[in-house]
């Protein structure tokens, strides 16, 4: 396949299409680039910096002195090439995943019991290692490897803490299959009664307190009212 040509007058593409081209028929794999040769490429768009960096999302390995130490502030260096984003269908293949909509934060977060998928802390709850910081949940895109080998994109409530830790690496369901088998009689259908209310030890208590911390400062302070009148 031809690749269009990066200035041509009668091109239909954004600045990050003719940027990639830009770097695959300008500058070259693993040679540098300047933010003022950017500047001289695209004149007049003041964005042009910015749609570069967004090839990183797909694929496009692009360095600046912050990874490479021996470049200098204005360098960034093109180490590799991605998705071929001038050909839309490939483009539209790898495009980033969309925000996750309120509707569908909320619906996780409620299936989620307003806890963190991993550590069971609510959102603005003090964590027992370190009382000075308190659990921020967000619902984020989980790659996971499922019990039959399948790979899907999944929503889960995690808080910021556990998010941070959990890394690159996807959610394997199939390992966990793996570990439950091996466990003796006794021990699974303890899981198993762990898994059938949702969460291990789960009590009411742990769901009063859910729903207290779920209501917003003014609501608590009526409720804890009515509990000490």
């Amino acid at each position: 396949m031809t690749l269009p040509v990066w200035d041509d007058p009668a091109l239909k593409a954004g600045t990050m299409v003719r940027g990639a081209l830009w770097l695959v028929q300008v500058v070259g794999e693993g040679n540098t680039f300047t933010k003022e040769q950017l500047r001289e490429a695209f004149p007049g768009i003041s964005q042009a910096d910015r749609r570069i960096r967004d090839l990183r999302d797909y694929g496009w390995v692009l360095f600046t002195n912050a990874d490479d130490a021996r470049l200098m502030a204005e360098d960034q260096r093109f180490v590799k090439a991605g998705v071929p984003v001038w050909d839309s269908a490939a483009r539209r293949a790898a495009a980033p995943q969309k925000t996750v909509s309120n509707k569908e934060k909320q619906a996780v977060m409620a299936r989620d019991d307003y806890m963190c998928s991993v550590c069971g802390i609510s959102g603005g709850e003090a964590y027992v290692d370190d009382s000075n910081q308190t659990g921020v949940l967000s619902v984020t895109r989980r790659e996971t490897v499922l019990p039959d080998g399948r790979e899907r994109t999944l929503l889960v409530t995690e808080c910021k803490r556990c998010r941070a830790g959990s890394g690159d690496l996807p959610a394997r369901a199939d390992e966990a299959v793996a570990d439950i088998q091996a466990l003796d009689p006794s021990d699974r259908r303890r899981l198993l009664r762990w898994i059938e209310r949702g969460r291990r030890g789960s009590t009411a208590l742990d769901r009063a307190w859910n729903s207290y911390r779920r209501l917003p400062a003014d609501a608590r302070d009526e409720v804890r009212a009515v509990l000490e009148g």
